[in-house]
């Protein structure tokens, strides 16, 4: 299931990241490249830091093919997307989750402490979108007041506590997504907001 849902996740994070390099006027060989960016970077930032090979898109090249394909008929459709825009929304809420899950297995296989395994899962959640921004030269959503990271670390927590707790990995892969999706759309619907800080240098 889990497997299932990774597929809806980056097919529906490369889209989204399509429309990003449309609003950049971006060729088709940008628009792929920032979809690959935004469905697959942030398991190869996982791998890369924690030295955890073969990348997931070179053991199954087939990724790159459906990211793709997925960017370039968002490209083409991008009409009828904009009026999709809350499904996206949705779609993107369960792509974090799920990534975030998945972060934190593989850090679990690897054998690396609890705190290092929230960190991985918020790595694999987050740093995708992190480097669409970036190279589409937006200020990054997870450093704005919306509540994203901080789901991702909710829904790490909570598998994490629920495993630890002895509940079966099932029910830690359920449970977690469904807190941590709540807790997303719930932000998104409310427009609940992290604190922000906001400075103004008053020396000049």
């Amino acid at each position: 299931m889990l497997h299932i849902l990774y597929i809806i996740a980056i097919t529906a994070e490369a889209m989204t990241a399509a429309l990003s390099a449309g609003r950049r006027d971006m060729d088709w060989v940008g628009v792929c490249i920032i979809a690959w960016v935004t469905a697959l970077g942030g398991g190869t930032v996982r791998n890369i830091l924690f030295n955890h090979y073969p990348m997931s898109w070179v053991e199954h090249p087939e990724y790159l093919l459906i990211t793709a394909a997925a960017a370039l008929l968002a490209a083409i459709i991008a009409s009828i997307m904009t009026k999709l825009k809350k499904l996206f929304l949705y779609l993107d809420a369960l792509g974090l989750v799920v990534f975030t899950i998945i972060g934190c297995q593989i850090a679990q296989q690897i054998n690396l402490p609890a705190s290092i395994v929230l960190l991985s899962g918020m790595i694999t959640g987050c740093a995708g979108g992190v480097l669409r921004d970036v190279l589409c030269n937006d200020i990054p959503l997870l450093f704005h007041k919306e509540i994203y990271a901080s789901a991702s670390i909710v829904t790490g927590a909570v598998y994490l506590g629920i495993e630890y707790f002895g509940g079966s990995e099932g029910l830690a892969i359920i449970t977690a997504c469904v807190i941590g999706l709540t807790l997303r759309l719930l932000s998104i619907r409310y427009k609940w907001q992290m604190p922000k800080f906001v400075y103004h240098d008053e020396w000049h």
